[in-house]
């Protein structure tokens, strides 16, 4: 065999075991399918509440309640998740959610659904997905190798793109059928994801030998690890940062197209064409990070963002606002897969539940904020100055990574081992 052949089958190599990894395409193919059926669900609660209520406020309350625990329990569950059994922790979590999600179309067929039952149940969805969350973000670098921790990135990042594409369109034609059957149907797919689990065969993480300490021990461990080291703690805020300013994205994209006239299917659309994006960039990410440098793809990725953005400033008719849609979200996806990849394989086995959830934490704990200043931006500064100021910040952003060393002389993984 040629060096060049050589060189092309190690290219390819990750991506081909990871499709040959049982126990992966287990983990990935229940989450798919749970994935698809969140989707559903969440389109189906504003829907539901808002029938039942006529309140957008009331509708909206639903959202922050699943968003709220985030905030509350993300790094006391960091730390529970090195604690304790991880697929365990992710089977109960599944298991549960499906019972509460399985409540509401008996309430509805026995007559007594009420809004606080969706609040309960929009709280405990809420709770329970941070829990699963980290353990699944600490027990990926266990399922495969690190080698393949790239590919298997990117393929979750196309799987999110691909359920956000066609988890609101399915959740609308199901709530048309029934207004109960979307969270019916998202209870089954919870069910077919603790299925999936009985058949992995990986332990999720490595034998603990210390005793358990003090919770807040064991959270400030985490939080010292992170902080000890100068290239994640600026990853997590550079990502905090671009997330605090893309939180408020689908808000720039629907007062831009309502500015245009689109009527509601279209603004559908344009969304829908982000998601295209999404999963195009997840797809061409592993060749990024493997042709170039950690820094050089952070760098170029971040300044990719800025310019996205800038270009919603010249975007005159709804074909190009579409355009500039796919555009803007095809770094993203590249972006979370190298510096993903990147940081789980560095963070120790015992301390990935703790360091994941103070990164997310950071990462985007900032979200609501981000929301809730783009808002009020709009309706003070107006649509234009708003994406001038978060073009200016992105810039910002992007030049901090270009000036940051630890980002610039990142080694390798291989490197790293």
């Amino acid at each position: 065999m040629q060096p060049a052949e050589v060189k092309q089958d190690l290219e390819q190599t990750p991506t081909l075991l990871l499709w040959r990894n049982r126990d992966y395409m287990l983990l990935w193919s229940g989450q798919l399918i749970s994935s698809v059926g969140s989707q559903v669900s969440q389109l189906a609660f504003p829907l539901l509440i808002l029938a039942l209520t006529h309140s957008p406020a009331l509708a909206g309350l639903a959202g922050a309640l699943r968003a709220l625990p985030y905030l509350i329990f993300s790094l006391p569950a960091g730390a529970l998740i090195d604690r304790w059994d991880r697929k365990r922790v992710m089977i109960l979590c599944d298991t549960v959610r499906a019972l509460a999600l399985g409540s509401i179309p008996l309430a509805f067929a026995l007559g007594h659904l009420t809004i606080i039952q969706l609040y309960i149940v929009s709280t405990v969805e809420g709770t329970l997905f941070v829990f699963f969350n980290i353990a699944e973000a600490a027990c990926l670098p266990r399922v495969v190798a690190k080698t393949q921790l790239p590919a298997a990135t990117a393929q979750n990042q196309a799987t999110d793109g691909i359920t956000a594409l066609a988890g609101p369109s399915l959740g609308g034609i199901l709530y048309a059928f029934g207004s109960a059957l979307p969270f019916l149907i998202d209870a089954i797919s919870y069910l077919a994801s603790v299925l999936s689990f009985f058949f992995i065969k990986t332990h999720f993480q490595e034998k603990r030998t210390a005793a358990p300490r003090k919770l807040w021990i064991e959270i400030w461990e985490g939080l010292h690890w992170l902080w000890q080291q100068p290239l994640i703690r600026f990853i997590a805020i550079l990502t905090g940062g671009s997330n605090l300013i893309f939180s408020g994205y689908a808000l720039i994209v629907i007062v831009l197209a309502q500015g245009m006239h689109a009527p509601s299917f279209l603004i559908g659309i344009i969304m829908a064409i982000s998601g295209l994006g999404a999963i195009l960039g997840a797809i061409v990410a592993p060749y990024f990070q493997r042709r170039f440098t950690f820094g050089q793809v952070i760098i170029a990725s971040c300044w990719f963002m800025a310019i996205a953005m800038a270009l919603y400033l010249v975007a005159p008719n709804l074909i190009v606002l579409g355009i500039v849609a796919l555009f803007s979200f095809i770094s993203g996806p590249i972006y979370n897969v190298v510096q993903f990849s990147y940081r789980s394989a560095l963070i120790p086995d015992e301390l990935q539940g703790r360091v994941n959830s103070v990164f997310r934490l950071i990462a985007f704990g900032g979200q609501p904020l981000g929301l809730a200043l783009i808002g009020w931006l709009i309706q003070t500064a107006g649509i234009i100055n708003t994406i001038i100021f978060c073009s200016l910040f992105l810039i910002l952003l992007a030049t901090s990574a270009t000036i940051n060393t630890h980002v610039r002389h990142a080694q390798p993984l291989t490197n790293r081992a």
